[in-house]
Formats: structure tokens, C-alpha cells, sequence
């Protein structure tokens, strides 16, 4: 007897329906799974025998063949233990199988049978009106996440005694029930603000200006100067979220795995840091099976990356096709996906090696060789696609010790806004008064810009 229950796996952000087929036949005792299951899946031959037996139910000591089909699909991760557990009890007549065709599975099993979250969730929930599927059984702490799409029936479990006593009408489970607005509208609040940022008006002026066009942002100053707090409170201004944005964000971050259980729809701008050790892959995405990576986890959001010449020049330069054209595709031997990467890229560095070099505290002891080494990391056409460029200076003492707070970010967010079309002019350049700033925007040779440097201090 064959018995058939369906589930589903994620290829990039997109959701197939996979079907768990299941025969117990004669011969000597084993369980095996074909159909391109990972090293997890073929692991759980061990979970699901535990789990079964430490539910109550008795394992059939017979000759097991689990295929996960299509057979031409990699199917990876834990999520395939509930819907196989439950085809095996089906063959064994403890489910009717008649009712499972309305269904679609999803949970990793512990050994004593409780089930356990997996990663996407959401693009699977999203998914399942084209799999002509109408129903969900799943995770309790998945359920919030797959209750964002109201067209379906999500019900959340907690063990697999009560799916199976949930399927034979035994126990009674009411689907999650989720307001989306309220939920969106509660998750939109940001923990920090710009009014946080004491002095810097001209750099807060010039960070609306991207924000309100969307362009990308080089901050160059001395160690100190608020570089990074400026970045990081710049999705605070960027205009608000809207539902499809959360929607589309929260898929990516869902597949990634890193969606909070108490937050299961990103109703803020994502903010990305990733340190400058980087490698390219882990910035624009890949695996034997591609996951997402940073740029794609920043997208509708920010892409912050302090210390810019820092960063290896082979991970600089995989970024100049995602930010022209929105989006990513990573290609392996197993398949090809498309990851979205529309995000806006701030970077910040220091005017020299020693980073003093427009300091006029602290003295500079880089010699222009130095210096011209430390600015040619960053390539002419990455420097082409960033629209603004800022000096960041050293605030006074008096600017830190002012007790008045700057504008809140919801009031710079409606006067940045109103004020400015979100076009994509021609290049921007805000207070270009630094050498080291027309160096990098004209990339004049140093014969000429040298004697300027020996003439304002020396070395």
C-alpha cells in the first residue's frame, strides 16, 4: 500500500509541493529515502522512528520506502519528518488517508515527538493557493508567521499525537487568527532616532537628500566622527514600509532564517552591517544550494559597510551589477536562483590610513603614497554608482555637550520627503572641501596634488 501526504521545499524564495510517498512492503526490516534528500533528511530516518514510538503509536518493522517527489528537486532541511511520520502511519491505517489531501505538512520532529519551527515558512504559506491547497498544519511558533496570508488555514501544533488525533477528528485546533495591519503597524517602530546624533546638520541634511532619492551615500571622516551612528539611524527616515515591501522583505529573511519568532512580518527597513572579512559569496549569496546573503537581506533597506577600502576588492566589485539592477542571481551546479537586492548603500571610511589625515586636532603621519594607495581600493565605477559623498568632521566639545536634541526622524522623514521629488539626478557632491575628497572624485594625479599636501603640513 502506497500512502501519499504532501509538503513543500523552497528553491531560492519560490515554494514547490513536494509529495511524501510512503510503501511498506514485505522483506527484511529497513527505511529508506530517495527522491535528492540532504545529509538532514536522511537523518531523520532515526528521529522519526523515536518520535513515532514515544508518541504512543507502534513502528512497522517491514521494509520502508520513502520518495520525495519530484525526484529531480534537492530537497533540504528538517521539515520533511512530519509529513513523512504521518504517510508511514497512514500505510498502517492509524490516519485515513482520505482526509490528508486537503493538507500540507510541515515540521522537524524531536525524539519524543514534539515538532519544531522550520525556516520558510512564508513563502510556502504564500505559495499554497497555487498548489491548489487550502490548509496548513504546522509549528506552533511557525503559525503567526503563515497566518500573514489570509487566504489560508494555518493550524498550529504542538506534538505529533495531536496531528494525528487532529486529523481523526478526535481534537478539535481553531486556525491562527492574525490582524495583519495591527500586527504590520506594531512592528514599525524603530528602537533608535536621529534626534539621538548631537551637531553634524550638514551630514543629517545631506542624508535626507539620499534618503528621499534613494542614493547611495559615501561618509568620509576621521575615527569618532559619528559615521556609524549616522548610517545606522538612516532607515529611520526612509519613507515608511508598505505591506508589500514587509511582505516581500519578510520571504527573504523567512528563508534566511533569521525572522524573530516574535516578530514574524519586518515592518522596519532592514539594516545590514556585514564586517569587512566578508567573502563574495557570503555577500551576494550562494551555497551548493544559494541562500540568501546580505545584499539581499538588506533589500528595501539599508547596506551599511564601514571601513570601505577595508574590504577586498573582488567583494567591492560584485556589488556594481546588483545596485544597477536590483536583484541577484547566484548560479551552481544544482540550480540557478534569483535572489531581489534593491537596497540603498552607505559606506564610510577614513580620509587616510591613520584616518587623521582632516583632523585638525590630531596630525596626520601618512605619506601621500600612502594615501594614494588607501583611496585607489575603491574603484573609479563603484565610486561612480554613489551618488553623494560627505565630509563628516570631528565634532567640538560644545556640539557634544549641548542638551538640545535634533529633529525627531518622523519629522525629518515628512520634511525630507515633501520637500524633494525621489528622482535620480546627476551626481551630488556636499561639502567638497577636503583634498582627499576632489582626489577621489576627479582622481587627479598626485604630481599635482602632492605639493598642496607637503604645503599644508609637514611630514
Amino acid at each position: 500500500m502506497v500512502s501519499r501526504i504532501y509538503s513543500s521545499c523552497v528553491i531560492g524564495i519560490d515554494a514547490y509541493e513536494v509529495t511524501a510517498e510512503v510503501d511498506i512492503g514485505s522483506g527484511l526490516p529497513g527505511f529508506n529515502i530517495v527522491g535528492l534528500p540532504d545529509v538532514a533528511i536522511k537523518e531523520s530516518r532515526d528521529r522519526i522512528k523515536a518520535a513515532i514510538r514515544n508518541s504512543g503509536f507502534s513502528f512497522p518493522a517491514k521494509k520502508i520506502i520513502v520518495n520525495l517527489a519530484p525526484a529531480d528537486i534537492k530537497k533540504e532541511g528538517a521539515s520533511f519528518d512530519l509529513p513523512i511520520a504521518l504517510a508511514i502511519l497512514s500505510t498502517e491505517d492509524v490516519i485515513d488517508s482520505s482526509l490528508l489531501q486537503e493538507y500540507v505538512f510541515l515540521g522537524e520532529l524531536s525524539l519524543d515527538g514534539k515538532i519544531k519551527p522550520v525556516n520558510g515558512v512564508l513563502p510556502i504559506a504564500m505559495a499554497l493557493k497555487d498548489m491548489g491547497k487550502k490548509y496548513l498544519i504546522l509549528p506552533k511558533e511557525n503559525s503567526k508567521e503563515a497566518a500573514v496570508v489570509r487566504a489560508i488555514g494555518a493550524y498550529p501544533v504542538d506534538n505529533l499525537k495531536e496531528v494525528v488525533d487532529f486529523l481523526n477528528k478526535k481534537l478539535s485546533i481553531k486556525p491562527e487568527e492574525l490582524d495583519i495591519e495591527v500586527a504590520f503597524k506594531r512592528n514599525s517602530r524603530y528602537k533608535i532616532d536621529f534626534s539621538d546624533v548631537k551637531g553634524q546638520e550638514h551630514v543629517k541634511r545631506g542624508l535626507e537628500v539620499a534618503a528621499a532619492g534613494s542614493h547611495n551615500v559615501l561618509l568620509i571622516g576621521p575615527p569618532g566622527s559619528g559615521k556609524s551612528m549616522l548610517a545606522k539611524r538612516l532607515t529611520t527616515i526612509l519613507s515608511e514600509m508598505t505591506l508589500e515591501e514587509g511582505l516581500e522583505t519578510s520571504q527573504i529573511h523567512s528563508v534566511a532564517g533569521i525572522l524573530p519568532a516574535n516578530k514574524f512580518l519586518v515592518g522596519t527597513r532592514p539594516f545590514r552591517s556585514p564586517h569587512h572579512t566578508i567573502s563574495d559569496a557570503a555577500l551576494l549569496g550562494g551555497g551548493t544550494n544559494p541562500v540568501p546573503g546580505e545584499i539581499s537581506l538588506a533589500h528595501n533597506g539599508v547596506l551599511f559597510m564601514d571601513e570601505l577600502p577595508e574590504f577586498r576588492r573582488n567583494v567591492l566589485e560584485v556589488l556594481r551589477l546588483p545596485m544597477e539592477d536590483g536583484s541577484v542571481t547566484v548560479s551552481r551546479i544544482a540550480n540557478t536562483v534569483t535572489y531581489p537586492a534593491k537596497f540603498m548603500l552607505v559606506g564610510a571610511m577614513n580620509p587616510c590610513p591613520c584616518g587623521h589625515f582632516t583632523d585638525p586636532k590630531r596630525e596626520c603621519h601618512c605619506s601621500p603614497i600612502k594615501i594614494q594607495n588607501y583611496l585607489s581600493r575603491i574603484s573609479g565605477p563603484l565610486l561612480d554608482r554613489i551618488d553623494i559623498h560627505i565630509e563628516v568632521p570631528r565634532l567640538k566639545y560644545e556640539h557634544l555637550t549641548d542638551k538640545r536634541r535634533g529633529d525627531a526622524a518622523s519629522h525629518r522623514r515628512r520634511s525630507g520627503g515633501g520637500s524633494i521629488k525621489p528622482a535620480r539626478p546627476k551626481r551630488v557632491v556636499i561639502k567638497k572641501t577636503a583634498l582627499y575628497l576632489t582626489l577621489i572624485l576627479s582622481r587627479r594625479s598626485w604630481s599635482d596634488t602632492a605639493p598642496l599636501i607637503k604645503r599644508r603640513k609637514s611630514y
